[in-house]
């Protein structure tokens, strides 16, 4: 919904409302830049997570010592960072993956840390185990999800890598994710040291995400490509 200054945007899965939402953000963005704020370099959402900004091209005031090299194409979105509690691992997350998880932290999404970048890739979860863990971690909407992440092999390019499974919200996995990125970004920024990070999500689709550490916020970039357009007579 347009407003004299932002747009309202919600978003839905096919189970319900959720707070926040990623590639839905960037597609919506990137509709508006391309087919009606087509001089614009910023658009403003109001959403349940507060006041988003989506940015279209580079960010040179985030640019230091340890920055990566991001394309100049990108949307750019500024998000709520997300910062995890540590707790005890669920025995619902072990079935479900079959893999003990090194650290796991409380988001309020679920982020489980593991040992390599080829166990994110290659494990089969038990959705029905999964679906456990809203019991186990005493989480009382089914408004979350379940991040598994590890740190990119070398040779990838990638500082890390993840994947995001939500089947309580009707998304068993999702291909990329922006809201993981709210938590994913603090977590390897610190364990890394280094504020400008790229992550790849080893979904069965992939996605190349560029993300940097802003303090209380977090600048998520991705591209978009378009698929379809079409005309709507009501």
């Amino acid at each position: 919904v347009k407003q004299p200054d932002y747009y309202e945007l919600r978003w839905f899965t096919p189970e319900l409302e959720v707070d926040l939402c990623g590639h839905a953000t960037l597609g919506s963005s990137y509709v508006l830049f391309e087919f009606v704020e087509k001089t614009a370099n910023r658009i403003d959402f109001q959403t349940q997570s507060g006041m988003l900004t989506v940015y279209r091209g580079l960010l040179p005031e985030f640019e230091d010592s340890d920055s990566i090299e991001a394309p100049a194409n990108l949307l750019w979105m500024d998000f709520p960072s997300r910062l995890g509690i540590l707790v005890d691992g669920y025995p619902a997350l072990t079935k479900a993956f079959g893999v003990e998880a090194i650290e796991t932290y409380f988001a309020p999404d679920i982020l489980v840390v593991l040992e390599s970048a080829d166990l994110v890739e290659n494990i089969q979860p038990d959705f029905n185990a999964l679906a456990e863990v809203k019991t186990e971690a005493g989480i009382q909407t089914d408004n979350f999800g379940v991040i598994i992440t590890a740190a990119g092999e070398a040779s990838s390019g990638y500082d890390f890598v993840s994947r995001f499974f939500a089947p309580t919200v009707g998304v068993p996995e999702d291909p990329v994710t922006g809201r993981a990125h709210c938590i994913l970004t603090p977590y390897w920024s610190k364990r890394l040291a280094k504020s400008h990070l790229r992550a790849c999500q080893v979904s069965q689709r992939r996605g190349e995400i560029w993300c940097i550490d802003a303090g209380e916020r977090v600048m998520i970039g991705g591209k978009v490509k378009l698929y379809l357009t079409g005309e709507i007579n009501l």
